[in-house]
């Protein structure tokens, strides 16, 4: 699928799908004109690294994560090393660490409301 196919059917710019290109997240042969063509895989693909993006990661983890996720049979990737799995460990630690943050905010705004609405 071409390059405007792919960012419609995921909701991600041709402009963002380019640079997960350069950046080697994602992958396009190319056409005799030269066009980018994805294979139907990478629509999953794009989301996944969009998901990877959400929680925090920047495109050198994820890069390094992607091939560790899961194998084309649907199992674990043997890819992943302990490293790896140590960084892993302090992103999630990360990303709990900023989820208390948000709900803690959370609370306070809720007690700010109650009040607001009690006046």
């Amino acid at each position: 699928m071409r390059i405007g196919e792919l960012a419609r059917r995921t909701g991600v710019s041709e402009r963002s799908l380019r640079y997960y290109e350069k950046q080697g997240l994602l992958a396009a042969e190319r056409t005799h004109g030269g066009h980018r063509d994805y294979p139907e895989a990478a629509v999953d693909r794009v989301i996944r690294i969009q998901e990877l993006f959400a929680a925090g990661l920047h495109s050198k983890k994820i890069s390094q994560l992607l091939p560790c996720m899961r194998d084309t049979d649907g199992g674990p990737s043997e890819i992943a090393d302990a490293k790896l799995v140590t960084e892993l460990v302090a992103e999630r630690e990360r990303i709990d660490r900023t989820i208390t943050d948000l709900v803690r905010s959370r609370d306070v705004l809720d007690d700010v409301i109650r009040t607001a609405t009690r006046s």
